[in-house]
């Protein structure tokens, strides 16, 4: 089980991501620093300023993803 911020926009992503066995928290500054990915829109690269704070977490554009394919995506990078 990976645990993801998800920017807020995507629900479907986070209840997919919830459905799958992931701890999906909010995406905000404060929180970011025990994640292991980060789940954004694609519309802003630098999200909420915090493109320095998740340098440690893995970033996934989910623009022209669907839900699955990101579910798929993390699965595969977390060796699930």
């Amino acid at each position: 089980m990976a645990r993801i911020a998800v920017e807020e926009s995507l629900s479907d992503i986070k209840q997919a991501l919830q459905n799958n066995g992931h701890e999906v928290i909010p995406m905000t500054a404060n929180n970011l620093s025990n994640i292991q990915y980060l789940v954004i829109t694609g519309q802003d690269k630098n999200v909420m300023g915090i493109s320095d704070v998740a340098a440690n977490a893995s970033v996934i554009n989910a623009d022209g993803l669907t839900a699955e394919e990101v579910v798929e995506q993390i699965d595969r990078r977390a060796g699930k």
